[in-house]
């Protein structure tokens, strides 16, 4: 019973941890996400702030893993060099130990202080401040795990099984060193396997040599998570994923033969057996920096060999022919066909939303989040082609047609968002929590569904057309999606003044997907704007002038 409770103990703890961390996380995104963003791509011109906006990145958001899934995000998007992009995640590594390293300063005493003032900086209206309450009491959290570990990890210290496993361990580096990278991968986090050995090593229950082969594994296994996040991901993100694996796992396979000559350095150091793992860790990612900085761009071409661009040609694009740049109406027309296939992947978006929602089956939304991630690739890729059709050839209606095909790529993008972010969510709250709506409002849902699929490929053909008749017809739907929206809504509150349970369970998901499908149907109308602007259907105001 006793190691029952010791198990339970040690695995709150860390449970706590990996919470505090998830906190600071999502509180840092919430406040300054967007800061965090648009500095780490500004800032990442040169090899130094390369590695300053990585390290300063994960600081922040306390994770290297979501350091290093913004960075491949970017790398995708061409908005960060892919060999800076190396550089950038050696900065996280580095952010990451000296987070640890923080960490273990001794500071649990503030804990209460953070979760308290944390607290009440969330219940405050601004948003930025709820995101940094919400940080601040992640910080406070994971001091306390601190805490809680050291009290779970004390009767294990005693424990004769514990000691048979750390001896067999002191006598198989190997086994070590992967036993620690699979808690790591398990975890998602290399912060949280080093404070769990700084813990067992705190009253020297562990050699100073076992403790640097864990700390070594729990590099390598912290390294594999963005791997996994990425394998649906474009060539250019896995790239950057892969390099940061084969950077940690080659010098993982350099420090392991010498980690007694390590031992013996950090012992003649007479360095604080209390913060040993820390010191190891923070010690292991600059050697690491320091020899990988100048061989990023050989990294590059390494991984660059290891998963070529063919690799991505099924999620790419398949019409964008580089050698038409120089004929704008070729050139054009390879863009208009990519970008209508774009609309069949929103397409597909929605049948798939569609079908969950009538079959109350979560499998339908597996594919939504991949092929949001296609949508966003493939509008981008057309932006960046239609900027580069040559301008010296083109004339009015080249233009026209260019800022035609990338508005159209532009809404379709929007389109995806909201479906993305809006209806997949939504429809997978309601089959998880077993909700039901109501006949009336399941079926008011199904129409405004099947209206929008069906005005997405009238729109489709309005691009592909340019038939004015077509356009107009799409904007009037557009204004029965409207009216069917309001009626709908109306219909829907009368359930709940009849106090229909269904309804009122389901009342803000009702009127939340009601919003997003009249959002959708919106992005799906502009494309009938510039042809009727151009025949001369459009006026300029849908307000009526004063008399």
């Amino acid at each position: 019973m006793e190691s029952v409770i010791v198990g339970a103990n040690l695995f709150g703890a860390v449970a706590l941890l990996l919470y505090g961390l998830g906190q600071v996380k999502d509180g840092m995104s919430r406040a300054w996400g967007a800061r965090l963003r648009t500095g780490l791509a500004a800032g990442t011109r040169g090899g130094a702030r390369s590695f300053a906006a990585g390290f300063v990145a994960t600081i922040a958001l306390q994770s290297s893993t979501a350091t290093a899934l913004m960075v491949a995000s970017f790398v995708e998007k061409e908005l960060i060099a892919p060999a800076m992009a190396q550089v950038v995640l050696l900065g996280a590594n580095v952010g990451t130990a000296a987070t640890a390293w923080i960490v273990a300063l001794g500071l649990g005493w503030l804990s209460p202080l953070l979760i308290v003032a944390g607290v009440a900086l969330s219940r405050t209206r601004s948003s930025a401040r709820r995101g940094a309450g919400s940080a601040i009491v992640g910080i406070g959290l994971m001091l306390l795990s601190l805490h809680l570990l050291a009290n779970a990890t004390d009767p294990l210290r005693q424990s004769p099984a514990l000691s048979a496993f750390l001896a067999m361990l002191e006598n198989a580096w190997p086994v070590a060193l992967f036993f620690a990278a699979g808690l790591a991968v398990l975890a998602s986090s290399s912060l949280a396997i080093v404070v769990l050995i700084l813990s067992l090593s705190a009253t020297g229950g562990l050699s100073t040599a076992l403790v640097i082969v864990l700390v070594l594994g729990a590099n390598l296994g912290g390294a594999v998570p963005p791997v996994l996040a990425t394998l649906g991901a474009s060539a250019s993100a896995r790239r950057v994923t892969i390099g940061n694996l084969i950077v940690r796992a080659a010098g993982c396979a350099i420090a392991l033969p010498l980690a007694g000559y390590g031992a013996y350095l950090m012992e003649l150091a007479r360095l604080s057996p209390q913060k040993l793992a820390v010191d190891a860790h923070l010690l292991f990612n600059l050697a690491v920096a320091l020899a990988a900085f100048p061989l990023s761009p050989l990294l590059y071409r390494l991984t660059a060999s290891l998963i070529p661009e063919e690799a991505e040609s099924e999620n790419g694009p398949r019409y964008l022919d580089m050698e038409a740049l120089a004929r704008p109406v070729a050139a054009l027309a390879g863009a208009g066909r990519e970008v209508m296939s774009v609309g069949d992947l929103i397409e597909s978006m929605l049948v798939r939303a569609l079908e969950a929602l009538r079959g109350n089956d979560l499998s339908r939304l597996a594919d939504i989040s991949l092929l949001e991630c296609r949508v966003d690739r493939i509008q981008h890729e057309i932006k960046l082609y239609v900027s580069k059709v040559g301008k010296d050839g083109m004339t009015d209606e080249d233009h026209r047609r260019a800022r035609q095909i990338v508005d159209y790529a532009i809404n379709l993008e929007h389109i995806g968002d909201i479906i993305e972010k809006g209806l997949h969510p939504e429809i997978a709250k309601k089959i998880s929590l077993g909700l039901r709506f109501s006949e009336d409002g399941q079926g008011e849902l199904g129409r405004l569904f099947a209206i929008t699929l069906d005005n997405l490929r009238m729109a489709q053909a309005v691009f592909a057309t340019g038939d004015a008749e077509l356009a107009r017809r799409l904007v009037e739907v557009k204004e029965e999606v409207r009216r069917l929206e309001k009626q709908s809504a109306e219909c829907h509150l009368q359930r709940l003044r009849e106090g229909r349970l269904d309804s009122i369970q389901t009342s803000s998901l009702h009127l939340d997907m009601l919003r997003d499908l009249k959002r959708i149907n919106a992005h799906v109308a502009s494309v009938a704007h510039p042809i009727l602007d151009g025949s001369g259907l459009l006026i300029d105001s849908r307000i009526r002038q004063a008399v």
